[in-house]
Protein backbone atom coordinates (compact mmCIF):
# COMPACT_ATOMS: atom_id res chain seq x y z
CA UNK A 1 0.00 0.00 0.00
CA UNK A 2 1.39 3.85 -0.84
CA UNK A 3 1.86 6.04 1.88
CA UNK A 4 0.96 9.32 1.94
CA UNK A 5 4.30 10.71 1.80
CA UNK A 6 5.02 8.53 -1.05
CA UNK A 7 2.13 9.50 -2.94
CA UNK A 8 2.72 12.98 -2.44
CA UNK A 9 6.38 12.46 -4.10
CA UNK A 10 4.96 10.94 -7.26
CA UNK A 11 2.50 13.69 -7.68
CA UNK A 12 5.32 16.37 -6.93
CA UNK A 13 7.45 14.31 -9.83
CA UNK A 14 4.17 13.68 -12.03
CA UNK A 15 3.49 17.67 -11.75
CA UNK A 16 7.19 19.00 -12.24
CA UNK A 17 7.42 16.48 -15.42
CA UNK A 18 4.26 17.82 -16.94
CA UNK A 19 5.38 20.95 -16.01
CA UNK A 20 9.26 20.52 -18.20
CA UNK A 21 7.26 19.41 -20.96
CA UNK A 22 4.70 22.04 -21.24
CA UNK A 23 7.52 24.49 -20.67
CA UNK A 24 9.53 23.16 -23.66
CA UNK A 25 6.58 23.28 -25.85
CA UNK A 26 5.83 27.00 -24.84
CA UNK A 27 9.03 27.88 -25.83
CA UNK A 28 9.49 26.07 -29.23
CA UNK A 29 6.12 27.55 -29.83
CA UNK A 30 7.29 31.39 -28.26
CA UNK A 31 10.91 31.28 -30.77
CA UNK A 32 8.63 30.09 -33.47
CA UNK A 33 6.50 32.90 -33.23
CA UNK A 34 9.11 35.51 -32.17
CA UNK A 35 10.78 34.59 -35.74
CA UNK A 36 7.46 35.12 -37.73
CA UNK A 37 7.40 38.50 -39.92
CA UNK A 38 4.05 40.53 -39.06
CA UNK A 39 3.21 39.67 -42.75
CA UNK A 40 2.83 36.15 -41.26
CA UNK A 41 1.17 36.90 -38.08
CA UNK A 42 -2.19 37.76 -36.97
CA UNK A 43 -1.99 41.31 -35.46
CA UNK A 44 -4.96 42.79 -33.11
CA UNK A 45 -6.87 45.03 -35.09
CA UNK A 46 -7.52 48.29 -33.66
CA UNK A 47 -9.73 50.10 -35.87
CA UNK A 48 -12.62 51.83 -33.92
CA UNK A 49 -10.75 50.75 -30.17
CA UNK A 50 -10.62 53.20 -27.67
CA UNK A 51 -7.45 53.65 -26.76
CA UNK A 52 -6.32 56.14 -23.32
CA UNK A 53 -2.90 57.40 -23.08
CA UNK A 54 -2.05 59.35 -19.96
CA UNK A 55 0.93 61.98 -20.20
CA UNK A 56 -0.45 63.03 -24.12
CA UNK A 57 -0.11 66.53 -23.75
CA UNK A 58 3.61 65.75 -25.38
CA UNK A 59 6.24 63.90 -26.11
CA UNK A 60 5.90 59.75 -26.38
CA UNK A 61 2.56 60.53 -25.42
CA UNK A 62 1.72 62.65 -28.66
CA UNK A 63 3.34 60.81 -30.67
CA UNK A 64 1.67 57.31 -29.87
CA UNK A 65 -1.91 59.22 -30.22
CA UNK A 66 -1.03 60.46 -33.90
CA UNK A 67 0.60 56.83 -34.63
CA UNK A 68 -2.52 54.59 -33.28
CA UNK A 69 -4.96 56.97 -34.90
CA UNK A 70 -3.74 56.77 -38.22
CA UNK A 71 -4.32 53.16 -37.89
CA UNK A 72 -8.10 53.82 -37.28
CA UNK A 73 -8.14 54.25 -33.33
CA UNK A 74 -10.23 56.49 -31.54
CA UNK A 75 -7.92 58.42 -29.33
CA UNK A 76 -8.33 59.84 -25.83
CA UNK A 77 -6.22 62.34 -23.86
CA UNK A 78 -5.56 62.85 -20.72
CA UNK A 79 -2.91 65.64 -19.52
CA UNK A 80 -2.06 67.95 -16.81
CA UNK A 81 -1.13 70.25 -19.32
CA UNK A 82 -4.22 71.34 -20.84
CA UNK A 83 -2.65 73.25 -23.63
CA UNK A 84 -0.62 70.14 -24.62
CA UNK A 85 -3.70 67.98 -24.50
CA UNK A 86 -5.54 70.36 -27.38
CA UNK A 87 -2.53 70.28 -29.60
CA UNK A 88 -2.26 66.54 -29.20
CA UNK A 89 -6.21 66.69 -30.22
CA UNK A 90 -5.60 69.34 -32.97
CA UNK A 91 -3.31 67.16 -34.73
CA UNK A 92 -4.77 64.35 -34.86
CA UNK A 93 -8.08 65.40 -36.04
CA UNK A 94 -5.79 67.81 -38.25
CA UNK A 95 -5.03 64.01 -39.86
CA UNK A 96 -8.56 63.12 -40.26
CA UNK A 97 -8.37 61.16 -37.26
CA UNK A 98 -10.57 61.00 -33.50
CA UNK A 99 -9.57 62.50 -30.79
CA UNK A 100 -10.72 63.50 -27.02
CA UNK A 101 -8.71 65.39 -24.36
CA UNK A 102 -8.86 65.91 -20.74
CA UNK A 103 -7.25 67.50 -18.53
CA UNK A 104 -6.62 65.27 -15.36
CA UNK A 105 -4.31 65.24 -12.24
CA UNK A 106 -3.16 61.82 -12.44
CA UNK A 107 -1.03 62.76 -8.86
CA UNK A 108 -4.50 62.16 -7.16
CA UNK A 109 -6.53 59.21 -7.43
CA UNK A 110 -10.19 61.05 -7.00
CA UNK A 111 -9.44 63.41 -9.67
CA UNK A 112 -8.51 60.01 -11.72
CA UNK A 113 -11.61 58.29 -10.79
CA UNK A 114 -13.85 61.88 -11.68
CA UNK A 115 -12.04 62.29 -15.12
CA UNK A 116 -12.49 58.43 -15.70
CA UNK A 117 -16.21 58.70 -15.62
CA UNK A 118 -16.35 61.71 -17.25
CA UNK A 119 -14.56 59.49 -20.21
CA UNK A 120 -17.24 56.97 -19.66
CA UNK A 121 -19.95 59.07 -20.27
CA UNK A 122 -18.35 61.00 -22.93
CA UNK A 123 -16.55 58.48 -25.13
CA UNK A 124 -17.32 55.32 -23.67
CA UNK A 125 -15.68 51.80 -22.50
CA UNK A 126 -11.77 52.07 -22.78
CA UNK A 127 -10.19 49.35 -24.56
CA UNK A 128 -6.76 49.52 -24.64
CA UNK A 129 -5.10 51.96 -21.76
CA UNK A 130 -1.61 53.02 -21.88
CA UNK A 131 -0.34 54.47 -18.63
CA UNK A 132 2.34 56.59 -20.43
CA UNK A 133 2.80 59.55 -18.32
CA UNK A 134 5.69 60.05 -16.53
CA UNK A 135 8.38 62.37 -14.19
CA UNK A 136 11.61 62.49 -12.86
CA UNK A 137 13.72 64.32 -10.00
CA UNK A 138 17.25 63.88 -11.78
CA UNK A 139 18.62 64.92 -7.83
CA UNK A 140 21.23 62.31 -5.63
CA UNK A 141 19.02 61.49 -3.17
CA UNK A 142 19.84 63.10 -0.35
CA UNK A 143 19.28 66.62 -2.60
CA UNK A 144 15.69 65.43 -3.36
CA UNK A 145 13.10 67.41 -1.75
CA UNK A 146 10.22 64.55 -0.43
CA UNK A 147 7.52 66.36 -2.47
CA UNK A 148 9.69 65.47 -5.32
CA UNK A 149 10.15 61.76 -4.48
CA UNK A 150 6.09 61.82 -3.37
CA UNK A 151 5.46 62.87 -7.30
CA UNK A 152 7.41 60.78 -8.64
CA UNK A 153 5.79 57.92 -6.99
CA UNK A 154 2.36 59.32 -7.54
CA UNK A 155 2.43 59.44 -11.45
CA UNK A 156 4.78 57.06 -12.48
CA UNK A 157 3.00 54.31 -10.48
CA UNK A 158 0.19 55.02 -8.75
CA UNK A 159 -1.75 56.32 -10.54
CA UNK A 160 -1.47 53.07 -12.32
CA UNK A 161 -3.28 51.65 -9.62
CA UNK A 162 -5.87 54.22 -10.35
CA UNK A 163 -6.72 54.25 -13.73
CA UNK A 164 -6.57 50.16 -13.64
CA UNK A 165 -8.60 50.62 -11.22
CA UNK A 166 -11.68 53.07 -12.95
CA UNK A 167 -11.19 50.57 -16.07
CA UNK A 168 -10.42 47.38 -15.82
CA UNK A 169 -13.64 45.94 -14.13
CA UNK A 170 -15.44 47.15 -18.06
CA UNK A 171 -12.60 44.73 -19.58
CA UNK A 172 -13.40 42.30 -17.26
CA UNK A 173 -17.00 41.96 -17.58
CA UNK A 174 -16.03 41.53 -22.02
CA UNK A 175 -13.01 39.35 -21.19
CA UNK A 176 -11.55 41.78 -23.64
CA UNK A 177 -9.11 44.46 -23.38
CA UNK A 178 -5.51 45.55 -23.10
CA UNK A 179 -2.96 47.50 -20.88
CA UNK A 180 -0.25 48.72 -21.65
CA UNK A 181 2.32 49.90 -19.24
CA UNK A 182 5.48 52.32 -20.68
CA UNK A 183 8.03 51.60 -17.69
CA UNK A 184 11.72 51.79 -18.80
CA UNK A 185 14.93 49.87 -18.75
CA UNK A 186 15.54 52.01 -15.37
CA UNK A 187 13.14 49.36 -14.00
CA UNK A 188 15.71 46.31 -14.86
CA UNK A 189 19.24 48.54 -13.26
CA UNK A 190 19.76 51.29 -10.94
CA UNK A 191 21.28 54.27 -11.93
CA UNK A 192 22.50 57.48 -9.79
CA UNK A 193 20.90 60.29 -9.86
CA UNK A 194 17.64 58.61 -10.59
CA UNK A 195 17.50 56.43 -7.61
CA UNK A 196 13.29 57.50 -7.22
CA UNK A 197 12.79 57.17 -10.77
CA UNK A 198 14.65 53.84 -11.02
CA UNK A 199 12.16 52.68 -7.85
CA UNK A 200 8.69 53.69 -9.58
CA UNK A 201 9.97 52.41 -12.85
CA UNK A 202 10.62 48.73 -10.90
CA UNK A 203 7.39 48.81 -9.16
CA UNK A 204 5.81 49.59 -12.90
CA UNK A 205 7.77 46.46 -13.93
CA UNK A 206 6.33 44.56 -11.43
CA UNK A 207 2.84 45.92 -11.62
CA UNK A 208 2.34 44.61 -14.95
CA UNK A 209 3.61 41.37 -13.88
CA UNK A 210 0.95 40.95 -10.92
CA UNK A 211 -1.57 41.94 -12.78
CA UNK A 212 -0.95 39.50 -15.86
CA UNK A 213 -0.47 36.94 -13.09
CA UNK A 214 -3.66 37.65 -10.91
CA UNK A 215 -5.77 37.99 -14.56
CA UNK A 216 -4.87 34.47 -15.94
CA UNK A 217 -4.86 33.25 -12.24
CA UNK A 218 -8.88 34.03 -12.26
CA UNK A 219 -9.20 32.83 -15.90
CA UNK A 220 -9.21 36.04 -17.56
CA UNK A 221 -6.97 35.64 -20.61
CA UNK A 222 -9.19 38.15 -22.74
CA UNK A 223 -7.61 40.50 -21.02
CA UNK A 224 -3.83 41.34 -22.37
CA UNK A 225 -0.98 43.54 -20.32
CA UNK A 226 2.23 44.33 -21.83
CA UNK A 227 5.21 46.34 -20.35
CA UNK A 228 7.60 48.52 -22.87
CA UNK A 229 11.13 49.25 -20.87
CA UNK A 230 12.82 51.82 -23.99
CA UNK A 231 16.56 52.90 -22.54
CA UNK A 232 16.78 56.55 -22.64
CA UNK A 233 14.57 58.25 -25.12
CA UNK A 234 15.27 61.47 -27.32
CA UNK A 235 13.38 64.42 -27.25
CA UNK A 236 11.19 63.97 -24.60
CA UNK A 237 12.59 67.03 -22.12
CA UNK A 238 13.68 64.13 -19.91
CA UNK A 239 16.98 62.45 -21.34
CA UNK A 240 18.42 65.46 -23.88
CA UNK A 241 21.64 65.21 -23.20
CA UNK A 242 22.07 61.94 -20.84
CA UNK A 243 25.60 61.18 -20.35
CA UNK A 244 25.64 57.70 -22.04
CA UNK A 245 27.92 55.28 -23.41
CA UNK A 246 28.07 52.13 -25.16
CA UNK A 247 24.05 52.05 -26.05
CA UNK A 248 23.22 54.56 -28.07
CA UNK A 249 19.52 56.81 -27.02
CA UNK A 250 16.02 56.11 -28.91
CA UNK A 251 14.37 58.17 -31.03
CA UNK A 252 10.92 58.88 -29.94
CA UNK A 253 9.44 57.65 -33.34
CA UNK A 254 10.94 54.39 -32.95
CA UNK A 255 9.82 53.80 -29.65
CA UNK A 256 6.12 54.73 -30.77
CA UNK A 257 6.16 52.48 -33.61
CA UNK A 258 7.64 49.63 -31.06
CA UNK A 259 4.96 50.13 -28.86
CA UNK A 260 2.05 50.27 -31.64
CA UNK A 261 3.65 47.24 -32.68
CA UNK A 262 3.66 45.07 -29.18
CA UNK A 263 0.17 46.71 -28.86
CA UNK A 264 -0.78 45.12 -32.30
CA UNK A 265 1.40 41.99 -31.44
CA UNK A 266 0.23 41.73 -27.67
CA UNK A 267 3.50 41.17 -26.30
CA UNK A 268 4.06 40.55 -23.09
CA UNK A 269 7.51 42.29 -22.58
CA UNK A 270 9.32 44.78 -24.88
CA UNK A 271 13.07 46.01 -24.33
CA UNK A 272 14.54 48.23 -26.25
CA UNK A 273 17.14 47.99 -27.94
CA UNK A 274 16.47 44.27 -27.58
CA UNK A 275 20.19 43.40 -27.24
CA UNK A 276 19.34 44.45 -23.50
CA UNK A 277 17.38 41.33 -22.19
CA UNK A 278 20.64 39.45 -23.15
CA UNK A 279 21.97 42.27 -20.90
CA UNK A 280 19.32 41.76 -18.26
CA UNK A 281 20.94 37.89 -18.08
CA UNK A 282 25.03 38.95 -18.08
CA UNK A 283 23.46 41.49 -14.77
CA UNK A 284 22.08 38.10 -13.16
CA UNK A 285 24.51 36.24 -13.57
CA UNK A 286 27.25 38.21 -12.61
CA UNK A 287 28.73 38.94 -9.36
CA UNK A 288 28.24 42.59 -8.01
CA UNK A 289 31.71 44.57 -8.54
CA UNK A 290 30.95 43.44 -12.04
CA UNK A 291 27.96 44.57 -12.00
CA UNK A 292 28.09 48.02 -10.61
CA UNK A 293 31.09 48.73 -12.80
CA UNK A 294 29.17 48.26 -15.79
CA UNK A 295 26.46 50.35 -15.37
CA UNK A 296 28.52 53.75 -13.54
CA UNK A 297 30.13 52.85 -16.94
CA UNK A 298 27.30 52.70 -19.46
CA UNK A 299 25.89 56.07 -17.66
CA UNK A 300 28.33 58.00 -16.30
CA UNK A 301 25.89 60.81 -15.35
CA UNK A 302 22.15 60.41 -16.26
CA UNK A 303 21.27 64.28 -15.52
CA UNK A 304 21.83 66.58 -18.77
CA UNK A 305 25.06 68.61 -18.33
CA UNK A 306 26.35 71.27 -19.50
CA UNK A 307 25.24 73.70 -16.04
CA UNK A 308 26.60 73.46 -12.76
CA UNK A 309 24.96 70.87 -10.63
CA UNK A 310 22.91 72.98 -8.88
CA UNK A 311 21.64 74.55 -12.07
CA UNK A 312 20.73 71.43 -14.13
CA UNK A 313 18.69 69.53 -11.25
CA UNK A 314 16.35 72.73 -10.60
CA UNK A 315 16.16 73.74 -13.83
CA UNK A 316 15.35 69.91 -15.01
CA UNK A 317 12.77 69.52 -11.92
CA UNK A 318 11.09 72.74 -12.58
CA UNK A 319 10.32 71.63 -16.47
CA UNK A 320 9.15 68.42 -15.46
CA UNK A 321 7.09 69.02 -12.36
CA UNK A 322 5.90 72.78 -13.03
CA UNK A 323 2.89 72.05 -14.44
CA UNK A 324 1.53 69.55 -11.84
CA UNK A 325 3.07 71.89 -9.34
CA UNK A 326 0.86 75.20 -10.57
CA UNK A 327 -1.98 73.05 -11.80
CA UNK A 328 -1.82 70.71 -8.14
CA UNK A 329 -4.94 73.11 -6.64
CA UNK A 330 -7.23 73.27 -9.69
CA UNK A 331 -10.38 71.52 -10.12
CA UNK A 332 -10.50 68.71 -13.37
CA UNK A 333 -11.99 70.10 -16.25
CA UNK A 334 -13.07 68.11 -19.24
CA UNK A 335 -11.27 69.87 -22.53
CA UNK A 336 -14.27 71.29 -25.24
CA UNK A 337 -14.35 69.65 -28.25
CA UNK A 338 -15.78 71.33 -30.75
Amino acid sequence: MVSKSDYNLLQSIVDIVGFLLLSIAIIIQSIVKSCLPNSYRTLKDIRGQKVLITGGGGGLGRLLALRLAKHGASVILWDVNLEGVEETVKQVKEQGGEAHGYKCDLSKNDDVYRVAEITKKQVGDVDILINNAGVLSGKLLMDTPDELIKRTFDVNILAHFWTVKAFLPDMISKNKGHIVTIASMAGHVGISKLIDYCASKYAAVGFDEALRVELEDQGIYGVKTTVICPYFIQSTGMFETVNSRFISTLKLSDVADRVVEAVQRQEETVMMPAILRFGMKFKAMMPWPVVSMFLRGLVPDAVPTGTTYTQETNNLSAKLNNNIVKNASKPVVAVKED
